[in-house]
């Protein structure tokens, strides 16, 4: 044979050659516990995390949501500065309703009488003047409460301030009651209507559940223990659920979340959907820095927000990549059994030579027969 043929079947070996797994059984228990605890670690991670935690096999979507809120309550007033007054939905409701939000009317400065006519500016360093030449006529502080006539008049017996062209007398906003005008509001309720659609399993649900009807409506008031179902919410108790007091909040104002959760499994055999709902305040509340605390409704929207989560649901496609990973996972356990066969086992060189065997076929094992035997001769 020339040295060239050798070569092309060399390299025909080396290119076609099949190689094939082959079963070694190893009695040992150290072995044999290695290899099942990493296959248990594996099954572990797949079944319980992958699947029961993460829920891996689902597709998910995002949540569309529409919110609209319906408050009701009355409350009488009877004070010095102002005629004795019945309160319904339409006084303190204002504006009605927002994007998603609501707003309760609890605290009023009343400035009583004014008419659109001059008056001495509220004091502050910006407004206090000697005489005329401190007040320019004509102008405009958008800070202060009119436009200037020019002239520089008495706001008290001690403090001379410029004259503007407003409404006067000018609302002093910075003398609140101690208790707030329409305590009385914590009594108040609001119906929370809440849709959901998931459009791409076709899911519709909303927060007034199948079980609820009219006659429910007209009784039930929301209790995280007794009575979680209940779409209407007292307004004291989303306060205390979120941390504060009603009558301290309601004489500045303040602004609360009311987060509605759906975390929804829609798989068929355990198909979950309910509303979860928590309260929060929104607005700062920190006692080393008061400025502008609470709530005016001239600067700033009472709102409300509801927030959705996405949705699972059985799909082959996800279950079929997870598998898939798994199984390749699993794959990988005989390389740490062997791996520790072949490194860490005393008889670690014996299973070796074991390991790997080069098959031969049975003519080419009688040649190298009759040639051992003819150099025996």
């Amino acid at each position: 044979m020339s040295k060239s043929t050798g070569c092309c079947q060399g390299f025909l070996h080396y290119v076609f050659d099949y190689e094939t797994p082959k079963t070694l059984i190893i009695p040992s228990i150290r072995v044999g516990f290695v290899f099942r605890f990493t296959q248990f670690l594996v099954l572990l991670y797949v079944v319980g995390y992958v699947c029961v935690v993460q829920k891996a096999y689902q597709e998910t979507d995002s949540v569309i949501s529409t919110v609209t809120t319906k408050v009701k309550g009355f409350a009488f007033t009877n004070i010095s500065d102002m005629e004795p007054r019945f309160w319904d939905v339409v006084d303190y409701n204002i504006p009605p309703q927002g994007d998603g939000s609501f707003f309760v009317l609890t605290n009023v400065v009343m400035t009583p009488g004014q008419t659109q006519s001059r008056c001495a500016e509220l004091p502050n360093p910006s407004t206090t003047c000697e005489d005329d030449c401190d007040c320019v006529e004509g102008y405009n502080d958008p800070r202060g409460n009119g436009i200037r006539t020019g002239l520089c008049e008495n706001y008290s017996s001690i403090v001379k301030t410029c004259e503007v062209l407003s409404w006067c007398p000018l609302e002093i906003d910075t003398k609140l009651p101690k208790r707030a005008l329409l305590a009385e509001a914590e009594n108040f309720t609001v119906l929370i209507k809440n849709s959901i659609t998931y459009p791409k399993f076709n899911f519709h649900k909303r927060n007034i559940l199948s079980h609820i009807n009219s006659t429910y409506l007209k009784t039930c008031e929301f209790n995280r223990k007794t009575d979680p179902d209940c779409p209407i919410f007292r307004l004291k108790h989303i306060v205390s659920e979120a941390g504060e007091d009603f009558q301290d909040m309601a004489v500045k104002g303040g602004v609360l979340g009311i987060l509605i959760d759906w975390s929804c499994n829609l798989d068929w055999w355990g198909r979950k959907c309910y509303p979860k709902y928590t309260f929060r305040r929104l607005d700062n509340k920190h006692p080393d820095n008061n400025v502008a605390p609470g709530y005016n409704f001239r600067f700033a929207k009472y709102y409300r927000t509801a927030e959705g989560e996405e949705a699972g649901k059985f799909g082959i496609v996800p279950t079929i990549v997870n598998l898939g990973a798994a199984l390749s996972f699993l794959s990988l356990v005989p390389m740490v059994a062997d791996w520790f066969m072949l490194t860490c086992m005393k008889k670690r060189d014996l299973y070796s030579r074991q390991k790997s065997t080069y098959l031969v076929e049975e003519s080419e094992v009688e040649s190298v027969r009759h040639v051992l035997s003819y150099f025996a001769l």
